[in-house]
């Protein structure tokens, strides 16, 4: 059985392949910014995301629209929404018990396409939902490490990108994209190695006026202290806590680097891995970071303009697994 699920893994995975190229050989469809950067990035590689500056680097307009972030209530799992005028984001898509909730949610909102949707890694709490929301919602481009799974989530995603046609793209260190006014930018994994485990986490940094987030997903302090050697951290004024705030992540030293002015936990109530740390919880306060749980606080909404930083909470009814 394990042969058989890694044949069909294989076949996927180049059905993936062949509509990516298809896609690619398009013109004005690639939305990616930097290809091709160096495999050992230095800090002026992300000066893309320089807050106030095009990709030139040279003074943008001042924003106009408000850009909303929110970090969804899918218990024990992973799920954001980035939303911006008629732009939208999203990052990971929680359980696979989350599936219709999710969708369901995203449709009442209004968000009839994803320009980008962001699988920080493959595992089940964090691209279980994503098979139905590609079915369900057109997407621009899929962001994908280059990490793989022999699981059968795994492989409902690999099918439903393969079944819709959406443009997949395992980018690297220093690549960047634009969302409306704002700027994401990723920071992780290493171009150098193929990470797996939590470690082949996408991170990514979102620039919008004078305002910044980090998405670390489950990033491990490997990552960490790998972005702090080669230079890619600044400070950032929202901090998704990686890994549900476990003790494999949020070292001192990291959070010190970032200095987050708020931090969010994606957790659920009552969970068997005793997310999230205390020792955690310490390193938070040791910074002054003001930290939300989704847990305790539901979905956590951050409003900004570029300028100031809003947030609320909402009540939903997305995380189909009870934890």
């Amino acid at each position: 059985m394990a042969r058989a699920s890694s044949l069909k893994t294989l076949l996927l995975t180049l059905a993936v392949v062949a509509a990516l190229l298809a896609v690619s050989a398009a013109a004005g469809l690639a939305t990616l910014i930097a290809p091709a950067p160096s495999p050992t990035p230095t800090p002026a590689s992300v000066a893309t995301a320089t807050p106030g500056a095009d990709a030139t680097g040279a003074p943008s307009q001042a924003p106009i629209d408000r850009l909303e972030v929110r970090f969804l209530d899918v218990g024990q799992a992973d799920a954001i929404l980035v939303r911006i005028g008629d732009h939208a984001m999203l990052i990971d898509g929680g359980n696979n018990d989350d599936a219709r909730g999710l969708v369901a949610y995203l449709q009442e909102r209004g968000i009839a396409r994803l320009d980008a949707v962001v699988g920080t890694h493959p595992h089940e709490d964090h691209i279980g939902g994503l098979d139905a929301v590609l079915a369900a919602i057109p997407v621009g481009r899929i962001y994908l490490p280059r990490a793989s799974a022999n699981t059968v989530t795994y492989e409902d995603l690999l099918l439903a990108i393969a079944t819709k046609g959406i443009p997949a793209t395992n980018p690297r260190p220093g690549d960047s994209f634009a969302l409306g006014d704002a700027r994401v930018t990723v920071l992780a994994p290493s171009a150098t190695a193929v990470p797996e485990g939590n470690d082949a986490s996408l991170v990514l940094r979102l620039d919008y006026g004078a305002r910044s987030f980090l998405f670390t997903g489950d990033a491990e302090a490997a990552t960490e202290a790998e972005m702090r050697t080669a230079g890619l951290l600044r400070e950032a004024d929202v901090l998704k806590v990686a890994h549900h705030g476990s003790t494999s992540s949020s070292t001192p030293e990291f959070l010190a680097a970032v200095a987050p002015r708020l931090a969010v936990i994606s957790v659920g109530e009552g969970n068997d891995y005793g997310h999230p740390a205390q020792r955690t919880l310490d390193a938070l306060a040791a910074v002054e970071a003001t930290v939300y749980r989704t847990d305790r606080d539901g979905t956590v909404l951050v409003t900004t303009d570029g300028t100031d930083l809003a947030t609320s909470f909402e009540t939903t009814a997305i995380d189909g697994s009870g934890r």
